[in-house]
């Protein structure tokens, strides 16, 4: 089978990216042709055979003209429609696989699709996997970001309140440009053309669901992991967070259970913020055996997340290395630790919950959850690429 997978960064980058390229490697690896399309940058790890990528946006060395001609770019792109055209008609794919495409690709190269299909008549499998809620929220989060609360106020197609708002980076103009996009894409139907839509939580496939266009065609496929062998190791009398340094990640919740002290490990835009808290310590960003050690070494991990995360890596990485999480009861954060026995599912916004929970973590019951984690199973990118087989297929 021909795959090509579509993101707009081709170079680490975030979970999407992670995403692609351990299931574009691993679907090569069984015998499938795969290809990359998406944006240049020097950075980029994966391929198409053409050497056909839409060039790099950046805004922020860019004159005032060219900045307003990215912004207009930022709705449809002729050159990544074009560019993209040009791919499906060397590579010749039986799936399209999109992942994040809006604003540096956008929903243009949706149309390359159809025109190939006219062309040549044939309809090529498309297929997209929903990391965030672009689809139905113009600031992907489906968060206010003034209140730092979970938003549905665009749900039905009201996009209108993105720019009301002011949703995307405070700026009338960029919400104005994110509410034009999905006004209009939405109103077009262009999106009926995604024959299937791979949602990482059942969170998230309601959400879509919202939309009948998307409704008939959501799927649920929780994330996967690389298979970890279970291995005891001591623990120590420490609280971690690893990840981004971020508002919606609850940090000001860690901040406010001033009685706990939490090792952290990260970076981000506030990290000025966890420097100053007495009750963080910041370790610095940590990857590898090193961040491994960390996680299978502390008491438990946390994720007081305020926003309706999807399917969170840092929790599924942190149960595989048998340490328990205590996380927020919020978007698809439920469906991965099974509360009291995994872990512990507290409010959001609750530092009062948070240090709750963590005194409920006694010797016996640390020990009882260490053994639970050892038993829990995610998908590996083998079983969930079968599965994925089966919606190429269908």
């Amino acid at each position: 089978m021909k795959i090509l997978m579509l993101n707009k960064f081709l170079y680490p980058n975030g979970g999407s990216e992670t995403y692609m390229f351990k299931l574009g490697a691993y679907l090569k690896s069984i015998g499938h042709e795969v290809e990359y399309f998406g944006m240049e940058h020097e950075g980029r790890c994966v391929s198409n055979s053409l050497g056909l990528y839409t060039e790099t946006m950046d805004f922020h060395n860019s004159s005032a003209f060219k900045k307003i001609k990215l912004s207009l770019k930022t709705i449809y792109s002729k050159e990544a429609k074009d560019k993209m055209l040009a791919v499906l008609e060397n590579f010749k794919p039986d799936v399209v696989h999109l992942n994040n495409f809006n604003f540096q690709l956008t929903p243009s190269i949706i149309y390359a699709v159809k025109e190939y299909d006219k062309k040549y008549n044939k309809k090529i499998k498309l297929i997209y996997t929903a990391h965030d809620f672009q689809l139905i929220c113009p600031n992907h989060m489906m968060m206010d970001i003034h209140t730092n609360t979970p938003c549905e106020k665009c749900i039905g197609n009201k996009f209108k309140n993105c720019t009301i708002n002011k949703c995307i980076h405070n700026s009338t103009l960029k919400s104005l440009l994110g509410t034009l996009e999905a006004e209009i894409y939405n109103k077009n139907g262009i999106y009926s053309r995604i024959d299937d839509i791979v949602c990482c939580s059942e969170f998230m496939k309601n959400m879509l669901d919202t939309n009948p266009v998307f409704k008939n065609k959501t799927v649920t496929l929780h994330n996967f992991i690389d298979k970890i062998e279970p291995k005891k190791s001591e623990k120590e009398d420490y609280i971690l967070y690893f990840g981004r340094f971020a508002e919606e990640k609850g940090i000001e919740t860690l901040i406010d259970a001033k009685s706990t002290n939490f090792i952290c490990a990260g970076s981000g835009p506030i990290e000025d913020k966890v420097n100053k808290a007495n009750n963080l310590k910041n370790i610095g960003f940590k990857t590898g055996s090193e961040l491994e050690k960390l996680i299978r070494k502390a008491k438990c991990t946390v994720y007081p997340s305020i926003w309706y995360e999807n399917c969170p890596f840092s929790i599924m990485e942190s149960i595989m290395y048998q340490t328990p999480v205590i996380a927020s009861n919020i978007g698809g954060i439920p469906e991965l630790i099974d509360n009291g026995k995994t872990g512990y599912l507290i409010p959001p916004n609750d530092s009062l919950a948070l240090e709750e929970a963590i005194n409920r973590l006694d010797n016996n019951t640390l020990e009882n959850m260490v053994s639970n984690c050892s038993k829990k199973e995610f998908d590996t990118v083998e079983t969930y690429a079968k599965k994925l087989i089966e919606i190429y297929n269908r």
